[in-house]
């Protein structure tokens, strides 16, 4: 069996096992439910187009500056 998902699964367990301590704790459930609800936030996808008129404005701002 690959250690890798064994660990997934084991953090998974602990996750869940923290979250019915928080509850019955007394903690406040609306923070319970964001600690469970993190997750990497989504990165910005930059199409091809988008990545070259970016290139572009930065190689004519520089051009200005080199100019001056």
């Amino acid at each position: 069996m690959d250690f890798s998902h064994i660990i997934a699964q084991l953090d998974a367990e602990i996750n869940r096992i923290s979250q019915a301590r928080d509850l019955l704790s007394g903690k406040d459930i609306v923070q319970a439910e964001i600690k469970a609800a993190r997750v990497t936030p989504k990165t910005r996808q930059l199409t091809p187009e988008g990545r070259q008129r970016i290139a572009e404005a930065v190689r004519r701002r520089w051009a200005k500056r080199k100019a001056a």
